[in-house]
């Protein structure tokens, strides 16, 4: 049973593709996705992957930081998993937020109450206290909630819209201080610190939307980058039989987010408890960077990592 928990927030500072392999759709590469709902996800076993590689140790193999990392993710080889399960449980990075195209303040992060539901559970689960709280029913079908002065908002004869994408939407600020609650906990807590997020933390809220949920399953659905690839043939310089195809990817500026949980370790040589395994992992995690999914040569899957354990504390 976990003994320690936290949450890990990824931000995406490019496209991410984290894909399933080929399909027959009318995307040749897709994302990963929940079944039931459509939401863009970045499935567990990706997830643990990429951080045991981005923690690994560069020292003598001997020394306690190769000892630890053993401890949380498991012997080395593969040929050698029987010989005890790692410490580290990781679950699915769901979708947070969502960037939309916007007629005014260029973009959007969207969000709706089940996606911001299902934060608040994976919160409870790692003991972190929220500076906000779904306590209502989200917004009607043809309103989004906004913060006083939001950058998405524009005027009309009935007061206000919010239009993305070829969509309008009621602007509705009633609900105004639950959206600038959850943007201020998003902007401490889910960003990263660096100074280069400045105007990033100080624009979430003004640039917030909560969308009513099927608006929101849609974006997620169909808003995505949809890239075409080609191959070309090396003496025509022209495409070579066969070789297009498309890719999909998740948009920059979406925010995924999951729990860590840690177990006592279970390697003889590590007696530490889940607790101080679990501080070990996130202090080579809080803010760092790292790539998930394919196309790294091409500048995809940069994410920027944040961890919150209870009590709200950072990393």
């Amino acid at each position: 049973m976990a003994e320690a928990h936290a949450l890990l927030f990824a931000y995406c500072e490019t496209p991410v593709h984290a894909g399933t392999g080929r399909s027959v759709g009318t995307v040749d590469l897709p994302i990963q996705r929940e079944r039931i709902t459509g939401y863009p996800i970045v499935q567990a076993s990706s997830v643990k992957g990429v951080l045991r590689s981005m923690t690994a140790p560069n020292g003598a193999e001997a020394s306690d930081d190769a000892e630890r990392h053993r401890a949380v993710f498991g012997p080395d080889e593969p040929t050698k998993a029987h010989e005890h399960a790692g410490a580290l449980q990781v679950t699915d990075l769901g979708v947070v937020l969502f960037p939309v195209r916007s007629l005014a303040g260029v973009f959007a992060w969207t969000t709706s109450l089940p996606a911001l539901a299902r934060l608040a559970r994976l919160a409870a689960l790692a003991g972190v206290s929220l500076k906000w709280s779904i306590t209502e029913k989200g917004p009607n079908s043809d309103v989004a909630w906004v913060a006083p002065q939001s950058a998405l908002a524009i005027p009309t004869a009935q007061g206000s819209s919010v239009v993305l994408e070829e969509f309008s939407f009621t602007a509705e600020t009633s609900s105004a201080d639950f959206v600038q609650r959850l943007g201020g906990w998003l902007a401490e807590n889910a960003l990263p610190a660096g100074e280069e997020y400045g105007w990033w933390k100080r624009n979430l809220t003004s640039h917030l939307c909560v969308l009513p949920d099927d608006a929101f399953r849609d974006f997620v659905q169909y808003g995505t980058e949809i890239e075409a690839h080609v191959r070309l043939d090396s003496g025509t310089k022209t495409v070579a039989q066969g070789a297009l195809w498309t890719t999909e990817a998740v948009p920059a500026e979406t925010l995924f987010a999951g729990l860590l949980a840690a177990t006592r370790s279970r390697y003889p040589k590590v007696k530490d408890d889940g607790q101080s395994l679990l501080s070990w992992l996130t202090l080579r995690l809080d803010d760092a960077r790292t790539r998930i999914g394919g196309d790294e040569t091409t500048g995809r899957g940069s994410v920027a990592l944040r961890v919150v354990h209870g009590g709200g504390q950072r990393g």
